[in-house]
C-alpha cells in the first residue's frame, strides 16, 4: 500500500510538461475545482436556476396577491361587524331605555295599586268600625228598652190589683167593641 501512496506522490512532484498526474496540493486544487463547477452550473444550470426563481417569483406574487385579496375580505368583513355592533349597541340602548321605562311604569303602577288597596283596606276598616259601632249601639238600645220594659212591668205589676186590672181590662173590651161597630 505504500507503494500506491508513494506513485501518487510521486507524481505530484513531476514537471507539468505535458503529462497527465494528480495535483494533492488542497489549495491550489479547491480554487481550480470551485471555478470549473461554477463554471458548469452557470453554463448549465442558469436555465434551471432562472425556471427555479421564476417559479419563486410567481408563487411569491401569487402569495401577495392572495394576501392582498384576503386583507380586502377581512376589512370587508372587519367593517359588517362595526356595522352589525353599532347596530346591536343601539338595539341595546332602546332595550335599556325601554327596559327603564317599563320598570318606571311597573313601580308607578305597583305604587297606584298598593295606594288603591291601602285606601280600600281604610273604608273596609271605617265600614267595618261603623258597622260595629251601629251594632253596639242597637244592643245598647235593646238593652235599655228591655230594663225600661222590666221596669214599667215591674212598676205596673206593683201598682195594678186585681180590681184596677179587671177595670183596665173592661174598659179596653169596650174599647175594641165600639171600634167593631164603627167598623161595620
Amino acid at each position: 500500500m505504500k507503494n500506491v501512496t508513494d506513485s501518487f506522490v510521486s507524481l505530484g512532484h513531476w514537471s507539468s510538461a505535458g503529462s497527465f498526474g494528480f495535483n494533492t496540493d488542497i489549495f491550489s486544487t479547491n480554487l481550480i475545482n470551485l471555478s470549473v463547477v461554477l463554471g458548469v452550473l452557470i453554463f448549465f444550470g442558469k436555465g434551471v436556476l432562472s425556471d427555479l426563481l421564476d417559479n419563486r417569483k410567481r408563487r411569491i406574487l401569487n402569495t401577495i396577491r392572495n394576501s392582498e385579496e384576503l386583507r380586502g375580505g377581512a376589512i370587508e368583513q372587519l367593517e359588517k361587524a362595526r356595522a352589525r355592533l353599532r347596530k346591536v349597541e343601539m338595539e341595546a340602548d332602546q332595550f335599556r331605555v325601554n327596559g327603564y321605562s317599563e320598570i318606571e311604569r311597573e313601580r308607578l303602577n305597583l305604587i297606584n295599586s298598593t295606594s288603591k288597596t291601602l285606601e280600600q283596606l281604610e273604608n273596609y276598616k271605617n265600614e267595618t268600625i261603623q258597622f260595629e259601632q251601629q251594632r253596639a249601639i242597637n244592643q245598647v238600645r235593646q238593652r235599655v228598652f228591655q230594663q225600661a220594659l222590666r221596669g214599667a212591668l215591674g212598676t205596673l205589676n206593683s201598682c195594678l190589683n186585681n180590681e184596677l186590672h179587671l177595670r183596665t181590662i173592661s174598659a179596653n173590651i169596650g174599647m175594641l167593641g165600639s171600634m167593631k161597630e164603627i167598623t161595620d
